[in-house]
């Protein structure tokens, strides 16, 4: 399961009422190769695909594809504000190294 903070919630329905596409669009929560960790998240608006898991939170719905599942279950998508900037970022168990920057991981 992938859920959001309140935050991240609130933040998200401000930018899909501008960005997405249709109104069954949802977040999508993938991970992708690269950085200098291994892997790195891609979140975006997208639709619902098969073979997607949904898990809904907040009227907001997450998507996630088999392969991304196995590296995101258990986290929780965040959004944050500091001195670096605002964005939204990625509370996941699983990972066992970050790099320096915090834009890519490593799990187990």
């Amino acid at each position: 399961m992938v859920t959001l903070t309140d935050i991240a919630a609130t933040k998200v329905k401000e930018l899909m009422n501008g960005q997405a596409d249709s109104p069954e669009a949802g977040l999508r929560v993938a991970v992708r190769g690269g950085g200098c960790s291994g892997f790195q998240y891609a979140l975006a608006f997208d639709e619902q695909r098969e073979g997607d898991q949904v898990f809904e939170h907040n009227e907001i719905r997450l998507l996630v594809d088999s392969e991304s599942l196995q590296f995101v279950d258990g986290s929780e998508v965040d959004y944050v504000e500091g001195l670096q900037g605002a964005g939204f970022s990625v509370n996941n168990p699983k990972v066992i190294a970050a790099c320096g920057c915090g834009q890519s991981f490593r799990t187990a």
